[in-house]
């Protein structure tokens, strides 16, 4: 940049001053470069690749959630200049390319915290989208040289992780919290960084909560490999041996706490998650006892080791999304799980025992 202009090369041009935010070459989202006083920046595309869209359903379905990352620093979309906005955001993959793929005609930074690949509102929550974070973000990339104002925009969802006041003490940066949605950011642009109600409003819809799922089926059904394999083994000397109508039974609890619950979170009665998953686990578990005819004395024991043992898992699975919804808070989670912890543990041991009774001894 000089004289307040920037200049791009091709991404594939040897360009000698050096680079502020080290990037693969290969990488198609990376279009070329612009240099500025303090190194080159890499420009990225507002358009999502195939390999964008696939590394997304990958990372839904937890695979290679914790890598899917990138370098953290500073990049161009568009023809930014020392006037242009600059956006802050997650070193996620999935929350870069959610923002950048809203950002088609403008010109702008984008100034990437070290996040260790964790979205911008659970990041906030751990620290890692924090006040340190970003004071020595903007010293790294010497971003003070680079823009002539002092203003940067942050996702709202980031603000429980950043004491504005003590950004602007150490950097001379103040800071604008923009809209929930990166759907939203051109219009808080065009509006000079005013943001409506309904920028502000975070919703949890349907939706949001069903691209949830999948992370959680694939962790429980890693985790259910070590379940079966204990049933197979008792089995080789079971009276009662474990078959078809009991992994329906539990597959059901599973299906019941992972994706049902999420699914109809705003109409199960009660704040409490684990309640919100027991709820409807004890309904699937009590629906199919009776329609397995296990509520007659020879069954009896088996009955209640499963009442007591699969609302449990469906309300400790439902828990997983404490994290991710809108409707808690992080006091109110650590309040539910010092609580419903133990006794989801408690009700699981001893169905477990009673399951274990009538498997061998009944």
């Amino acid at each position: 940049m000089s004289n307040g202009k920037s200049c791009c090369c091709s991404a594939s041009s040897c360009c000698s001053i050096e680079p502020i935010t080290p990037y693969d070459k290969n990488d198609k989202w990376v279009t070329g470069e612009i240099h500025t006083p303090k190194g080159s920046v890499p420009v990225v595309s507002a358009n999502l690749h195939f390999k964008d869209l696939l590394g997304a359903w990958k990372v839904r379905w937890g695979i290679g959630r914790m890598k899917y990352k990138i370098n953290p620093g500073l990049y161009a979309i568009g023809k930014p200049d020392h006037t242009s906005p600059v956006l802050v955001s997650a070193n996620y993959k999935l929350t870069f390319d959610a923002l950048r793929k809203e950002l088609s005609d403008l010109d702008c930074w984008i100034l990437i915290l070290d996040t260790k690949g964790i979205n911008v509102w659970c990041a906030a929550g751990k620290g890692t989208f924090g006040t340190d974070e970003l004071v020595n973000r903007i010293s790294k990339t010497g971003l003070s040289k680079i823009v002539s104002h002092r203003k940067l925009v942050l996702p709202q969802l980031g603000a429980p992780g950043v004491s504005a006041h003590e950004v602007t003490k150490q950097t001379g940066f103040s800071v604008v919290y923009g809209p929930v949605m990166a759907k939203d950011i051109k219009a808080f642009l065009d509006s000079g960084f005013k943001a409506s109600k309904e920028m502000r409003t975070v919703k949890f819809t349907m939706w949001d909560r069903l691209v949830l799922t999948p992370v959680e089926l694939v962790a429980t059904a890693k985790s259910s490999l070590i379940v079966f394999g204990v049933m197979f083994l008792l089995n080789l000397f079971a009276t009662r041996p474990f078959g078809l109508e009991d992994f329906i039974a539990y597959t059901g609890a599973v299906v019941t706490g992972a994706v049902l619950t999420p699914l109809i979170l705003p109409v199960v009665p009660g704040r409490a998650f684990a309640w919100k998953g027991w709820l409807p686990g004890l309904l699937w578990t009590s629906g199919f006892i009776w329609y397995s005819g296990w509520f007659a004395p020879p069954y009896l024991l088996l009955a209640i080791g499963y009442l007591l043992v699969l609302p449990s898992l469906s309300a400790y699975l439902a828990m997983n999304f404490t994290g991710s919804s809108t409707y808690t808070s992080f006091s109110g989670v650590i309040k539910e799980m010092k609580i419903a912890v133990p006794l989801i543990a408690i009700s699981a041991v001893i169905g477990l025992v009673l399951l274990l009774i009538n498997s061998i001894w009944v």
